[in-house]
């Protein structure tokens, strides 16, 4: 029988140094920024900073320009942007923080990972939400790397194993067997695998029927499952308080004046001692080599620093245009946004969207927000027309607070009053919104 060569020609995205690098800085807050300039400072003999007298800016020759955005240089770095003076900064005690998904990132170095499926892991990691569930598809990340979603499944499971376990999960159920699949030969694995739907909705005795189980067993295992993490980001968020803002959004007249917070940090240029030697040959063979990757090096580093600050005064435009109302002053109200929505307005990847929202804030007029703020789902009622679940939520908070605390609302109390606001809700809808806001059932709310 003849045998059959077929040669077949794939195409798989791989990020260049440059853009690891710009995707790293970007996630960066302005507290973990500083730490990191700090550091490379350190690293790289070749980068220095410049004296803070010195008006000459950052010598990048031969670098590519950054991409044109609809914001000026000026108002990018307007001395505006000085809102914590270097002398109160120096006066707040901010230790050495990294934030949750960088502690998730640290323990990808103890997997067996080569450069593509770090990257890959990393990407899952930065689509995690503060309950530390995947935030997105999972076949549209590996739609970024021009992979089949069954291909990057592998990486997922690792990273899901990660601690806190459960993390990146894709659904409550999924999130509690990995806590528990060391046990699978347990009744309280057998329920969530089996069972979990009558468990959710506490229909204990079809659970007892199908699993044939006693009583005394049945409320252990629902026991060992309630000691559970249901939420594994949760529990490992930051514990810092200081918030300092990576944005400073300011009105002038009709039009917004947005800069980068970051007027305190080092600023930076190309050590001029080491490109002259360069230049003249003083150094040779790895020496050279050496001291050429350095300046390489250090010319990304000031790129990317750039390129952040374009980036997330870009993506502030963007987000101020779709929540007009907002920024107008009407803060009870937002409208639907999807960080979809910022990445074709601006054209930009959306997972660049992602990093240059999570963990940030922005000093507005109207106090201090973290970027996500201003995203929201919505919802499709009965007639048809779309509105915000933030307008729901925060007609659902004034009813909840403007109730007697010795009388609290019920559930089906709280259904009649957003119908007669215009909002007819499903009961569990309405359940799901009270327990986003942290507001427990009612019996829990009662005082005396």
């Amino acid at each position: 029988m003849a045998t059959t060569l077929k040669q077949i020609q794939t195409q798989k995205q791989k990020l260049a140094p440059k853009q690891v690098l710009n995707a790293r800085l970007l996630q960066l807050n302005i507290v973990n920024l500083e730490q990191t300039i700090l550091k490379e400072l350190e690293q790289n003999p070749t980068l220095e900073q410049m004296d803070p007298d010195e008006e000459q800016a950052p010598d990048l020759e031969d670098n590519n320009p950054i991409e044109d955005m609809d914001v000026s240089m000026e108002d990018m770095y307007s001395n505006e942007s000085n809102y914590y003076l270097n002398e109160q900064k120096k006066e707040i005690p901010i230790p050495d923080q990294s934030t949750f998904s960088e502690k998730l990132i640290d323990q990808l170095q103890y997997l067996k990972l080569d450069d593509n499926e770090r990257e890959i892991a990393e990407e899952i990691i930065w689509n995690t939400n503060e309950r530390g569930y995947l935030d997105t598809d999972l076949v549209l990340i590996a739609d970024r790397y021009n992979l089949l979603e069954e291909e990057i499944e592998p990486i997922l499971y690792k990273v899901q194993r990660l601690e806190p376990k459960g993390v990146g999960s894709r659904n409550l159920k999924e999130c509690l067997m990995i806590q528990l699949e060391k046990k699978k030969t347990s009744l309280a694995y057998l329920i969530l695998d089996k069972s979990f739907d009558d468990f959710m909705h506490k229909r204990y005795d079809k659970i007892k029927d199908r699993l044939k189980c006693t009583n005394e067993e049945l409320h252990k295992a629902v026991e060992n499952i309630a000691n559970l993490n249901p939420r594994p980001g949760e529990g490992y968020r930051d514990k810092f308080q200081t918030v300092i803002p990576d944005l400073i959004v300011r009105e002038d007249g009709d039009d917004w004046v947005i800069t980068t917070n970051d007027s305190g940090l080092p600023e930076l240029r190309i050590s001029r001692l080491y490109k002259d030697q360069l230049k003249s040959d003083k150094f040779e063979g790895n020496a050279k080599k050496f001291i050429k990757d350095k300046i390489d090096s250090a010319r990304w580093f000031i790129e990317a620093i750039q390129k952040r600050r374009v980036t997330m005064v870009n993506v502030m435009y963007s987000i101020i245009k779709f929540q007009p109302e907002w920024f107008a002053g009407n803060m009870d109200f937002l409208r639907p946004l999807k960080l979809q929505d910022i990445s074709e307005h601006i054209n930009m990847d959306i997972s660049t969207i992602s990093r240059s929202t999570r963990g940030k804030f922005a000093d507005t007029p109207y106090g201090i927000f973290e970027l996500k703020h201003y995203f929201t789902d919505f919802i499709e009622m009965a007639d048809g027309s779309i509105i915000s679940t933030f307008i729901i939520k925060r007609s659902l908070e004034k009813i909840i607070c403007s109730e007697k605390k010795n009388s609290p609302f019920s559930d089906d109390v709280l259904v009649k009053k957003l119908s007669e606001k215009g909002y007819p809700l499903a009961r569990r809808t309405i359940a799901k919104y009270r327990d986003q806001l942290g507001y427990p059932v009612a019996r829990l709310r009662k005082t005396i």
